[in-house]
């Protein structure tokens, strides 16, 4: 079964527009169609993303729904733990943790909007970086 680390923009654009291609992806996880992959560190950034009050604005939620739509999150996660074996090797410690819940999970893929974030140093490893709309095609296949 595919393995993907979804990266916090992710969520919050699942958060935000429930129509979009990153919500499609949390609906193919609850379907079990892959493995969502995340560790505890990764997540509680997730919380932290989609309980600032600009996105809680944007996606016309109340504090309770943000914590509803997170506790859905949390009950289709994979747990990963994670080794501090390869940092630095992008510029951004968020997205280094995505990096190794990626290696350490055997993911097939990180899935995230900004894509140049994180060059090519997943691709050492074999794992693709792509956008949510690539990976929901790919999933309805």
């Amino acid at each position: 079964m595919i393995k993907l680390v979804l990266d916090t923009d992710v969520i919050v654009a699942a958060m935000r527009s429930p129509t979009g291609a990153s919500a499609a992806l949390l609906g193919e996880a609850l379907k079990k169609r892959f493995i969502l992959l995340a560790s505890v560190p990764l997540f509680i950034e997730y919380e932290a993303k989609c309980t600032e009050p600009e996105h809680l604005t944007a996606a016309g939620l109340t504090q309770l729904q943000s914590q509803i739509f997170l506790d859905g999150i949390a009950a289709i996660v994979q747990p990963v733990k994670t080794h501090y074996l390869w940092r630095p090797m992008l510029h951004d410690p968020n997205d280094e943790m995505v990096l190794e819940i990626a290696v350490n999970g055997g993911a097939d893929a990180i899935v995230t909007f900004n894509l140049k974030d994180y060059g090519a140093v997943p691709g050492t490893f074999n794992i693709e970086v792509i956008k949510p709309s690539t990976a929901i095609r790919r999933l309805r296949q």
